[in-house]
């Protein structure tokens, strides 16, 4: 199967819900009611990959509870194992993770989920969009690479793939799929349409088929995004998306994230041919009122866990395919701040889930936390770069073996987070 372009490079093209009343504007079901069965494709690994954008403070997250210093600098945002109600779950003696972490804590103590602390870029710079850049495109001192981790990625998988192969559930494509290879930029399976930036497509909408809708349209873009979707389009079935439900017992928060990954859900079980899966959840950056056990902070800590639980339970099926994985562009500083938040920092930690992992472990080499051991005496030093916990992750799950294709340049050992 040749290779396609992403259908946003740069900002050109996306899918995504036309917000068209009545829900799947109907050139599109009858384009499907008519179209062939879908291909049937051998059932591959899954890599499901969140980026919390804005920067979770990872100490408030997972919390290096014995080292007094971090007491001393966050004298109303410390929490710690023993301080009562809504109290740290204690996961290994040295780190606690926050009691809003509830529904995503038993996956530690079952020792499928691993956390990776101390995670970060060598980059220093503190951008939001400049660290998110780097880190998407796998290249921290480069602004000039073509394609994102990801895309390249899914290009050395080394086997026919699907339309579907690589999804984002986003209204743009993210900076992690750019590239060479076929992406594909979905904010909602029930409304899949194509716009061109900034312009509402205006093509009849009574045309019989999306075939004639695709010859119909005069903009040259849009024809050749149309030639590209044509196929991905045709396998998705609007009844199954209209009338999914996730197995018994499991409710998914109605909250971006949570829809985003009960879409993500719906394309595994359809299987058509879904490898990599990305997802993105705001809200993180928290220089006002973070809270402890309510704020910010636990509001964005809830839901993220209550997603991502739901999301695996209803994967139970699926489980041993799968592995979702986080990412978040930098942490926050060790001290409060003067409005009761945090700063822009350095490292934070990351989440990596599946039945393969070697979980129940926090990997870090995260040292002192008084002043004159942090990174400019106020941040959480990098001690593990990103590239080590993502290429664990591509390397074991994946089956990808170039590091030096999927991040140019670097001579990093990958972080072991797989059992053998």
């Amino acid at each position: 199967m040749s290779s396609r372009r992403a259908f946003m490079r740069s900002g050109a093209m996306a899918l995504f819900a036309t917000g068209i009343a009545g829900g799947i504007p109907a050139f599109i079901t009858r384009a499907a009611a008519a179209a062939l069965p879908p291909a049937t494709y051998k059932r591959n690994k899954v890599l499901v990959c969140i980026f919390q954008r804005g920067a979770m403070d990872g100490l408030m997250a997972v919390t290096p509870f014995t080292d007094m210093e971090l007491k001393k600098a966050r004298p109303t945002l410390f929490m710690d194992p023993t301080n009562g109600a809504g109290k740290l779950f204690d996961l290994d003696g040295q780190f606690g993770l926050h009691p809003g972490f509830a529904s995503m804590q038993p996956f530690f103590a079952d020792k499928r989920l691993a956390i990776a602390h101390g995670v970060g870029s060598p980059n220093n710079t503190r951008s939001h969009f400049d660290a998110q850049d780097y880190m998407e495109s796998g290249t921290p001192f480069s602004k000039s690479t073509y394609s994102g981790w990801l895309n390249r990625a899914v290009g050395l998988m080394g086997h026919d793939a699907s339309p579907f192969r690589a999804v984002s559930i986003t209204g743009a494509l993210p900076r992690s799929l750019y590239g060479n290879e076929e992406a594909l930029a979905i904010s909602n399976l029930q409304d899949f349409a194509l716009q061109t930036k900034g312009n509402p497509m205006t093509a009849n909408l009574t045309a019989g088929s999306f075939e004639e809708l695709y010859e119909q349209t005069s903009n040259r873009l849009l024809n050749r995004a149309g030639k590209e979707s044509f196929e991905a389009m045709k396998m998705l079935n609007p009844n199954d998306i209209k009338n999914y439900k996730p197995l018994a017992g499991v409710a998914y928060p109605n909250s971006p994230l949570g829809n985003s990954l009960k879409q993500i859900a719906m394309l595994i079980k359809m299987n058509i041919g879904l490898e990599v899966a990305f997802a993105e959840n705001g809200g993180w950056d928290t220089h006002f009122n973070q809270g402890t056990l309510n704020g910010v902070f636990a509001r964005n800590v809830r839901d993220f866990s209550d997603s991502i639980a739901a999301f695996w339970n209803d994967m139970s099926a699926y489980q041993d395919d799968v592995t979702l994985m986080t990412m978040t562009e930098f942490g926050r500083t060790v001290a409060q701040n003067g409005t009761g938040g945090t700063d822009h920092g350095r490292a934070s930690c990351s989440f990596i889930l599946g039945n393969a992992v070697q979980g129940g472990k926090v990997y870090h080499q995260i040292g002192s936390l008084a002043k004159d051991q942090l990174e400019d005496q106020r941040d959480l030093p990098v001690t593990t770069d990103f590239r080590s916990v993502f290429s664990g992750v591509a390397n074991k799950h994946l089956g990808i073996n170039n590091n030096g294709v999927l991040f140019p340049k670097w001579e990093g050992k990958s972080l072991e987070l797989f059992r053998s």
